[in-house]
């Protein structure tokens, strides 16, 4: 098993865990490593659920915040081991978000007496099917393991607290046609020709960029894929349009769908997926007091991440960790290694 020093250096921890491989569905070297390395510290109770790992205090404190991090990464691109280049680290997982994690698994090895009681969280299979995510998992099987007032995911964010997310809807738009030999077109109604009002509609599409809570987030409504036709010599007789609407998260699911419905008039719908966005929760004093000491000003998330899980807890959660989300999934991903040092900082400042 591989050992991991949680109270040494911590951009060696970053190397250290992003050298050891987790791409989805692999997590378990990893999640033993990090299991071992916790039961070493008396002040934590240490729980798991298939290679999901929780570390929390006890110390009876009136708040409990949530750190919470993701042990896996997307497939590996002949970028590993990592490199130390500079002042940078490159590598698989070095952005997404493996130095979250060790800045995470310093803390909770080294802040034996923290303000707040502490709840850490390095759960698996983030990075693939909804159905599939350790969270998920952890939120259906032990809610009360993840219990608390505010939380933070260490999702990159250039060092920037990014507050809430975006919901998500997937949806398909169905225009029927008739079928006709192309020979004789007139003969049949092409569907692919009448898809074309589904486009219309898009591209006249006028994005809402609502402030929320004091964040200013910003809408998408876009075509994602388009399926038609069965032959080169057959005029189609069904187009669908697939597309995926980012909503801000003033709306919920149900307010989403209704929009789309309003949108989309007269067009055959059908929604395939969705997911609730998450408000900032910036008004709580302990999400305050992080924002004041980070010293930026809060972003809006422009996208779907796991602090709606917390959300739909009744927890408010913000993002918070160290590299350029941009960079998440290139193959050419690097973190800098001063803003590992600068999310411990702020993060153990935050906590003391």
């Amino acid at each position: 098993m591989a050992y991991l020093d949680l109270t040494g250096d911590v951009v060696a921890l970053t190397r250290t865990i992003c050298d050891i491989p987790s791409v989805s569905g692999d997590e378990k070297q990893l999640a033993d490593a990090v299991e071992e390395a916790l039961r070493g510290f008396g002040h934590l109770e240490v729980l798991r659920d298939g290679d999901a790992v929780v570390a929390r205090t006890a110390l009876a404190r009136p708040t409990r915040v949530v750190l919470a991090g993701h042990l896996d990464t997307v497939p590996i691109a002949d970028n590993l081991p990592v490199i130390e280049d500079g002042d940078v680290l490159r590598g698989r997982g070095t952005v997404d978000m493996k130095a979250g994690v060790a800045v995470m698994l310093h803390l909770a090895a080294t802040l034996t007496a923290p303000r707040y009681d502490v709840t850490y969280v390095f759960y698996d299979h983030e990075e693939v099917a909804a159905k599939l995510n350790g969270l998920g998992r952890l939120v259906r099987n032990h809610p009360a393991w993840l219990a608390g007032d505010f939380a933070i995911l260490g999702e990159p964010s250039d060092g920037t607290v990014e507050g809430g997310c975006q919901g998500t809807m997937r949806v398909k738009i169905t225009v029927p046609g008739v079928a006709a030999h192309a020979a004789r077109s007139w003969r049949g109604s092409n569907a692919i020709h009448s898809a074309g009002a589904v486009l219309d509609v898009l591209r006249a599409y006028q994005p809402r960029q609502p402030v929320v809570d004091g964040l200013q987030y910003r809408e998408g409504l876009n075509a994602v894929k388009i399926e038609g036709g069965i032959a080169g010599n057959v005029i189609p007789d069904l187009c669908t349009v697939f597309v995926n609407y980012r909503f801000a998260p003033d709306r919920d699911v149900a307010a989403a769908e209704a929009h789309l419905r309003e949108v989309f008039a007269g067009f055959e719908l059908e929604v395939t997926d969705s997911a609730p966005g998450a408000r900032p929760g910036l008004d709580r004093p302990a999400a305050k007091e992080f924002v004041d000491l980070v010293g930026r000003a809060p972003q809006a998330k422009l996208g779907w991440t796991d602090v709606s899980r917390f959300a739909g807890l009744g927890i408010p959660a913000v993002n918070y960790g160290p590299g350029d989300p941009l960079l998440a999934h290139t193959d050419g991903e690097f973190v800098p290694v001063p803003e590992i040092r600068t999310a411990l900082h702020n993060l153990t400042t935050w906590l003391s």
